[in-house]
């Protein structure tokens, strides 16, 4: 057995706590018991059963299981063929996220992934634990890799259920968040980044935020807007680019429709509110 630990978890979006890869003896097993973070096993030969919540999965080379935090499983090694697997064990804010948009959580937890690339992937993260300065960095970065081959080969994909669309949504809003200062398109947004028809996504968005995405990148820029005025070293017009609008005078018009007073004005008012709490 061979393995990596690592103990810093706190405030990361995703960063790896354990990885390893061994070949099992014969009825080899662990558990019952139960982890802080997300495991996954990913089955390179052999074959073995995974117990969790009185489910029995058989599993064999070329699949994978997920175990969730504090949830009771139990896994043995087949006795006539046992397995040999990699494992790595990760935590962060958005792991249950991607795990999601991978189709897996803990009443799903089997995956089937035959591809050469998902190996290699593992084998990688094996090699570089050992680098004495950038093993985590290293090693995070092939976790996003990873989880990205497991979202892109999910086999149930379902464009219309309740837990997809709130991930689309948490999605569109994340991409605007990185991206405002930028031209946005809707439309490809939706098509390229989300892979869903523009109108359903749409639809789907006004449905649940009871606004349309237009409207809310438009909010979500005057709102980082008006946190830029009480920075006086920028000028409404760079603040104007720095939102994504790239004509003055236009930003000045949704502003105005937005806040209810030009630019200028709202800076103004907020410069004397903050002269009077003084």
């Amino acid at each position: 057995m061979d393995t990596f630990f690592n103990n810093n978890r706190d405030g990361i979006d995703l960063v790896v706590y354990e990885c390893g890869m061994e070949k099992c003896s014969s009825g080899h097993y662990y558990g019952p018991a139960i982890r802080d973070h997300f495991l996954i096993h990913y089955v390179l030969n052999g074959k073995g059963k995974f117990h969790v919540d009185n489910n029995v999965y058989d599993i064999h080379k070329g699949q994978g299981f997920l175990i969730c935090p504090d949830v009771v499983t139990y896994y043995e090694a087949d006795f006539s063929e046992p397995w040999e697997y990699a494992w790595i064990g990760f935590s962060g804010v958005k792991a249950e996220y991607y795990l999601k948009q991978a189709a897996l959580d803990r009443y799903n937890p089997i995956f089937t992934n035959n591809n050469k690339f998902t190996k290699e992937c593992l084998f990688q993260m094996m090699e570089v634990r050992h680098l004495h300065w950038a093993n985590e960095v290293r090693l995070q970065g092939f976790l996003y890799i990873l989880l990205s081959e497991l979202i892109e080969s999910a086999e149930n994909h379902n464009f219309t259920g309740y837990g997809n669309k709130d991930v689309y949504i948490k999605k569109f809003i994340e991409y605007v968040e990185r991206n405002y200062s930028r031209p946005i398109n809707i439309k490809n947004v939706a098509e390229e980044y989300l892979c869903l028809n523009r109108s359903y996504f749409s639809d789907v968005f006004k449905n649940h935020c009871k606004q349309s995405p237009q409207e809310f990148i438009i909010k979500f820029r005057i709102k980082k807007a008006c946190e830029l005025m009480n920075n006086y070293a920028l000028s409404i017009s760079e603040i104007s680019h720095s939102v994504g609008y790239n004509d003055p005078l236009t930003f000045s018009k949704v502003f105005k429709k937005i806040k209810g007073c030009c630019p200028k004005e709202y800076r103004m008012k907020n410069t004397i509110k903050s002269i009077e709490i003084q």
